[in-house]
């Protein structure tokens, strides 16, 4: 094992070398301890086994737990209820919930513990099936009356046993009790469900409304209401005088106004129960005292239905978590009250959608303080009851008042810029049911979804504003805005999302209609935008950025020139996510990309994407909603999608500080590395290059070929546009032309090679499917090239006469033997470059033609890719060398490596069978352009692109190796100087003239490869730059948020201390909530900024001296060239004829 240690940050890498000498002597000094079994026989013969612990040196190959978790703080006091509810009161050594979203530096992995022997518990379920027939016993005796059948008494007055025969099925204790019992000791549980005993001996339902029980609103517990008492009374005397006359009946129905139907929806079944309203002089309005009671009305009017406060927030959670519907909920609750069939409680499902609504509304309100401002809640502002994220800039809220954030240099102003996401989900679609007017939202326009009168009244005036045609690839949104929606009200959603939070932005979403017009996206952008005009720069991500941010300043002087005006006074960059971006073309893969625009970090920009996934599955259920209902339905859930992220931003940054140090340090690493193995001069005029584009995108793009090679499609295009021009009889035979023909061959050409390629690999002792499969390979081969030669004969005829001579040559050769058949790798296609190698043969300069631009572009394509795939495989080592352990994880990617090896050499004996084509067909058409790009390809030549030497080779000697002669050398060190000293080949460089290679030109594909490393390096940096300041600003939001709700005690006037208290307890309740999750999102993060300066010192460091850097790789084959094999020729034949034999 090795360690590397870089300034302050210390890495750790495996090592397969025997003779690593540095590192270990740390682990030498540490102990580990193992178990020591001895077993003995005492004196009466019995077997006495004794365990004992053993102290033993601790392996130098192991990696050791570190000696203390940096990251986790030691001890912590939680914040105890006297103390004041300000921030400042907390100190900061202090912080709650440290330990569980915390996280240490950790210098190695934990010494895995040894494995014990399994036990019965590690497969519950198989336990569980040996006791299966008991389970199912109990519960059918849970069915009768268990221990209480032999019950003598009432378990609570003693009357006899055969008046108790009631238990409730919600109480713990299934004792039975006597009627009068049960209905006493559910005063203050009357939705308990009851069973009775009855004669045919099993429990049937009752009701606690059947057996006496009667709620009084409004008295308190075990109150009792005069005017409830005078009605019993005067209902009593009525009953009396309806005994014997139709006038008493009319008299008793004209008394008898107690509601004896009223219905509760709890979270155990729908009941009916006796309830009494007080109908005191001063008693509050029936729905008042129903919610002074925990349940809500169904109607403010002679209310006849409630819920539950209890069955509604169980309702809230469910549909927030599960995404279930409330017809499949309050199905759920009718069977729960009776899934029999025998008996159907009455339907209160509309009610129950109805209750649910309010609900949700309510505790909006509830929670964005609109109960304790002085407006209430006819003062709501537009998208004021949005949960706002923590992290992004929020002017007046975790920005520095003092307003030097607008100021700073433009090198920082990232740092306070607002980065958004624009998408439209077409799933969330809406069908054409219901009106505005018939179900209008409970909040229009407070939470995500803009003013729907606002937004009618944009989509009106501008509908018609023509949408240019995409100039991209065929973007579907963009040609195609007005396609239609049958039956459907809206086709989908448009959201404006935060873009490194994943969260919904106020007034950031709106319905579409027709397919994703630009005036849909606009409004909603804009909207999204009204309350921070402060924000100097904005980063905006769209898949279609190309297109909709062209004319976006002509759009906003059409809809409104105050909008022109108010977004002219930022700065914009405009991207496309990540995983869109390879869909456009070349030019917005390097103009809109994420990865290669400065100042981003490392966001994506697919943050309205992952919402998707979530909220889709409300599909089913809200398509068949009102406008009004879907809205609030999911504002709702936007809402709490924003609240889980929030309480979780504690855990979700800190993870991505871990994430971003470690990668930070290491690419800016690769980037120092690079640039040391490039001459200074050339590295600074590619830096002042990347500087001015950066500055202003209208200087050349540094990431941008400015020398392309055309590709083979490309190429035959063009020679079959030719061919449609032209004519020539000598090149058409049929339908097939000349340059048809070469390129089959080459393709055929491809396939030999290839299949040459296979049968070398075949070991001495393959199976006989493997050499099957080749065989058969090769007559389906065979015989395409036999077809092939016929086409091939009959654009030359010389061709025959040249294969009849070449089979009689052969013949000769093996005299007196008979003649093999020839392996159809080695068989020749006679393509014109055969040809040329001929003097005695004339090759058609139209022919040729075609086969040298095929053959040059063949070759640039082949270079191409094995610059590539040169790239991965150093990419692969580097990785192999920081993240692999043991045997088998190195095995494995060793193997990989070596299957990258053998692409390099396929793509390597391509690219020379085309320079070799060139070179012939060259010489009878005069070409020498060529000579400037390619070259012969050695095998010395296949090798890496330079690498750095990172340090002086004579001081990491006299660190490695303390002891020995002057003469000895280190073989890391050996390499490594030897790696430096060594030129750079030839295809890392360019062929302009000989001396531009001696002063060091470089190629274009390297310095886009340099370009393309530092944009890695400095996205990683910058990742760390706003993960800092974004921590800074949770903590922030959070002091803030607590200030805010102590400011609204006050702001209004109660009449009574019972409602001012309950309004003041909410407000320090809410106040304490934020205190408590600043206090742990602080604990957590209490050892990051030491670890961000750690990595800090460690980039400066590698940077600043020359003695210290980076990571050596362990593998001599890292900088070698590819290893070769047998060339392509008759060895490789023979090895093809031997695995088909």
């Amino acid at each position: 094992m090795k360690r590397k240690k870089i300034g302050n940050l210390q890495t750790t890498v495996a090592s397969d070398s025997e003779s690593e000498e540095e590192g270990p002597a740390i682990a030498r000094s540490r102990e580990e301890g193992i178990f020591h079994r001895a077993y003995r026989t005492d004196a009466e013969g019995r077997t006495v086994v004794s365990t004992s612990r053993v102290a033993v040196p601790a392996s130098p190959t192991k990696r050791q737990p570190p000696e203390r978790d940096l990251l986790v703080p030691d001890d912590f006091e939680y914040p105890t209820p006297n103390e004041p509810e300000t921030l400042d009161a907390i100190p900061q050594s202090a912080f709650p919930f440290a330990g569980e979203d915390s996280f240490a530096f950790d210098e190695g992995h934990p010494v895995d513990a040894p494995r014990r022997n399994e036990r019965d518990s590690d497969n519950p379920m198989a336990q569980w099936h040996k006791r299966r027939d008991r389970f199912l016993d109990e519960l059918l005796r849970l069915e009768g009356r268990g221990v209480f059948r032999h019950q003598t008494k009432c378990v609570n007055c003693e009357r006899p046993a055969v008046e108790a025969i009631y238990r409730c099925k919600d109480c713990f204790t299934d004792a039975l009790s006597c009627k009068l019992c049960m209905v006493s000791s559910h005063n203050e549980n009357p939705f308990h469900r009851i069973e009775m005993w009855n004669d045919l001996n099993y429990f049937e339902s009752v009701t606690l409304k059947s057996l006496g029980l009667r709620i009084q609103l409004g008295h308190g517990r075990n109150g009792t209401c005069p005017g409830t008492l005078a009605k019993r009374a005067r209902e009593a005397e009525a009953a009396a005088a309806a005994a014997g006359s139709q006038d008493g009946e009319d008299q008793r129905a004209k008394y008898s106004k107690t509601r004896d139907d009223f219905c509760v929806v709890d979270s155990n079944g729908i009941h009916e129960v006796g309830l009494d309203f007080c109908s005191c002089a001063l008693a509050e309005d029936h729905d008042i005292q129903l919610l002074r009671s925990r349940l809500y009305p169904a109607t403010t009017t002679n209310p006849a239905t409630a819920a539950t406060f209890r069955i509604l927030r169980d309702y809230h959670l469910v549909t927030l978590e599960a995404k279930c519907s409330a017809l499949h909920f309050y199905n759920k609750l009718a069977r729960q009250t009776n899934n029999s069939g025998v008996f159907q409680p009455r339907s209160r499902y509309h009610e129950f959608r109805r209750m649910t609504r309010q609900w949700r509304n309510l505790e909006m309100l509830k929670r964005a303080g609109r109960g304790h401002a002085a407006g209430g809640i006819a003062g709501t502002q537009a998208g004021e009851c949005a949960l706002l994220c923590p992290a992004c800039p929020q002017p007046g809220k975790n920005l520095p008042l003092d307003g030097s954030w607008r100021n700073v240099p433009r090198e920082k102003r990232f740092i306070y810029a607002l980065f958004l996401a624009l998408d439209a989900n077409f799933q969330m679609r809406r069908n054409d049911v219901s009106t505005e007017a018939k179900d209008p939202s409970l909040g229009d326009g407070i939470a995500f979804f803009g003013q729907v009168e606002r937004y009618m009244q944009h989509l009106e005036a501008h509908w018609g504003l023509e949408q240019e045609k995409s100039t991209c690839v065929a973007h579907d949104a963009v040609n195609e805005p007005n396609r239609e929606s049958y039956g459907m009200a809206a086709s989908g959603i448009g959201t404006v999302d935060c873009a490194r939070h994943n969260m919904k932005r106020p007034n950031g979403v709106g319905d579409l209609q027709k397919g994703e017009k630009y005036i849909n996206m606009d409004f909603m952008l804009w909207e999204s935008l009204a309350n921070y005009d402060d924000i100097v720069q904005l980063f905006i991500s769209y898949d279609i950025v190309c297109q909709w941010h062209k004319n976006i300043w002509t759009r906003l002087s059409q809809y409104n020139p105050r909008l022109r005006q108010r977004g002219l006074k930022r700065y914009y960059v405009w991207l496309i996510p990540k995983f869109h971006l390879p869909a456009h073309i070349e030019d917005c893969n390097i103009l809109y990309s994420f990865n290669l625009t400065p100042f981003v970090g490392q966001i994506d920009g697919e943050a309205p994407e992952r919402g998707w996934a979530n909220i889709n599955s409300l599909v089913p259920s809200t398509k068949e909603m009102g406008p009004g209902a879907r809205r609030d339905a999911l504002d709702d859930q936007f809402n709490d999608a924003n609240h889980k992220k929030i309480i979780g931003l504690g855990k979700s940054l800190l993870e991505k500080i871990q994430k971003a140090v470690p990668n930070m340090t290491a690419h800016r690493l690769e980037l120092w590395e690079a640039e040391r193995g490039l001459p200074s001069d050339q590295v600074e005029k590619w830096r002042a290059e990347m500087e001015a584009w950066e500055l202003d995108a209208a200087n050349p793009n540094p990431f941008k070929m400015t020398e392309k090679y055309e590709g083979m499609q490309a190429i035959r295009g063009r020679l079959a546009a030719a061919a449609a021009e032209d004519q020539d009889e000598d090149d058409i035979r049929g339908d097939l032309r000349a340059h048809e023909m070469v390129v089959m061959g080459m393709n055929l050409e491809e396939q030999q090679r290839q299949l040459a390629f296979d049968a070398s690999l075949l070991k001495t002792h393959a199976t006989d499917g493997q050499k099957t499969g080749l065989l058969e390979r090769s007559n389906k081969l065979g015989r395409k090239i036999t077809q092939f030669l016929k086409i091939r004969e009959s654009f030359t005829p010389a061709v025959a006469s040249l294969r009849a001579a070449d089979d009689v040559a052969r013949t000769e050769a093996d005299k007196p033997e008979p003649t093999p058949a020839l392996p159809v790798p080695n068989i020749k296609l006679w393509l014109p470059s055969a040809l040329a190698a001929l003097p005695s043969v004339t090759v058609q300069s139209t022919h040729a033609r075609c086969e040298f631009e095929l053959r040059v572009g063949q070759a640039h394509a082949a270079l191409e890719e094995l610059r590539r795939l040169l790239l991965v495989r150093t990419a692969k080592y580097q990785f192999k060398d920081l993240h692999r352990r043991g045997v088998a994880a190195n095995t494995r990617a060793k193997t990989t490596i070596k299957s990258l090896d053998e692409q390099i050499r396929r793509t390597s004996a391509q690219y020379r069978v085309a320079y070799q084509s060139i070179v012939l067909l060259s010489r009878i058409l005069k070409e020498t352009e060529w000579t400037r790009t390619l070259r012969v390809l050695t095998h010395d030549d296949v090798r890496p692109r330079p690498r750095a030497t990172f340090s002086d080779p004579l001081h990491k000697s006299n660190k490695r190796r303390k002891t020995g002669s002057a003469g000895d050398e280190d073989p890391g060190v050996r390499r490594e100087r030897e790696a430096a000293a060594r030129p750079a080949s030839w295809i890392w460089l360019s062929q302009l003239s000989e001396n531009e290679v001696s002063e060091g030109g470089m190629t274009e594909a390297l310095r886009v490869e340099w370009a393309k490393t530092r944009a890695r390096a400095w996205r990683w940096t910058e990742e760390v730059d706003l993960l800092e300041e974004e921590m800074r600003r949770v903590l922030e939001f959070l002091k803030w948020k607590a200030e805010w709700w102590t400011s609204l005690i006050g702001q209004r006037e109660f009449l009574s201390d019972e409602d001012d208290e309950g309004f003041l307890a909410y407000a320090h309740r809410q106040s304490r909530i934020q205190i408590d999750l600043r206090a742990r999102f602080e604990g957590n993060w209490r050892d990051v900024p030491r670890f961000i300066e750690m990595g800090r010192e460690s980039v400066a460091e590698f940077s600043e001296e020359e003695g210290e850097g980076g990571g050596d790789s362990d593998d001599e084959d890292e900088d070698a060239p590819v290893p070769e094999v047998p060339r392509y020729g008759h060895l490789v034949a023979s090895l093809v004829e031997e695995s088909l034999a």
